[in-house]
């Protein structure tokens, strides 16, 4: 998918902007992160500013030393407030505004990796299909709506109807503190997830698949709703054989999400390959097997 969690103006008081959140925003890592606010006034467009918080004595004494809840931080463009109540509008969208960071290792950190790291492994996978026949049509997209109900994915799905959807995303990758069952290794290549969104075989396919070419690969088992895409693309119409591939992610949800390179370019390896070598005939061989 290619929107991202990001924040909405609900308010503006004395030239700063009071804030909801769009999609799943964690609070806690918002005090002193550069944003940009996307003024929609006359003479607006993109404002960087920053998160602020009020000073301690202005907040509830009951908050005590808790993280200061969404509703009391603030965002300062900088702007005399005439100026900001003239170019901002309630409404108005606020992004993450730091730049990402290329880290030893071919690491990569920053905001919206989710799920930019899942388009850069497409776009991998349509690079490689550039020089390889392949007997399948082959529709590629970056759906909308994902982080606040898969609904581009809903819409995409029901007008495509494809006759297979690859449904690629982030999932949690092993951090400091984090359980071993509730996460996955990073670096060590992309997810292939097994659960009820998942057609068998295509997990099945591209688990040979995988171990044939030798590309790393963690299987990771999701025994309810995926939370992604897949759901959508599995119950459109009809319904459509689906199958969803993870990218190990560190932080999701902030400003520093980080991913390993190289799992980018295994799934998009893996998933091109796929594709090459689907036969004209390869949905008569999808049978459920008990």
């Amino acid at each position: 998918h290619s929107d991202a969690i990001g924040l909405m103006v609900t308010g503006i008081q004395d030239g700063v902007l009071r804030l909801t959140s769009v999609g799943g925003v964690d609070a806690r890592v918002l005090p002193g992160q550069m944003v940009t606010v996307h003024a929609s006034g006359p003479g607006g467009g993109d404002l960087p500013a920053v998160v602020a918080p009020p000073g301690a004595r202005l907040l509830p004494p009951e908050l005590g030393d808790s993280p200061i809840p969404l509703e009391h931080l603030l965002v300062d463009t900088g702007l005399p407030p005439r100026k900001v109540a003239e170019v901002v509008r309630v409404g108005d969208l606020v992004s993450y505004g730091s730049e990402p960071v290329v880290h030893a290792g071919d690491y990569i950190s920053g905001h919206t990796l989710d799920d930019r790291a899942a388009v850069a492994a497409l776009t991998v996978c349509l690079e490689e299909l550039q020089h390889r026949p392949h007997a399948w049509d082959v529709w590629a997209v970056a759906t909308s709506q994902e982080e606040v109900g898969t609904k581009g994915a809903i819409t995409s799905a029901y007008e495509l109807q494809p006759t297979i959807a690859l449904v690629s995303d982030v999932t949690f990758a092993k951090g400091p503190g984090a359980s071993d069952w509730m996460t996955v290794p990073i670096g060590e290549g992309p997810t292939l997830t097994m659960g009820p969104n998942i057609h068998p075989a295509l997990f099945k396919a591209f688990k040979d698949l995988a171990k044939e070419l030798e590309i790393p690969h963690v299987l990771e088992y999701a025994p309810r709703h995926t939370g992604t895409d897949t759901y959508a693309t599995q119950v459109a119409a009809a319904g459509i054989p689906s199958m969803l591939f993870g990218i190990p992610l560190r932080y999701m949800h902030t400003p520093v999400e980080l991913v390993s390179i190289k799992d980018i370019q295994r799934l998009g390896r893996l998933m091109a390959e796929f594709i090459a070598r689907l036969t004209p005939d390869f949905m008569e061989k999808i049978t459920w097997e008990d």
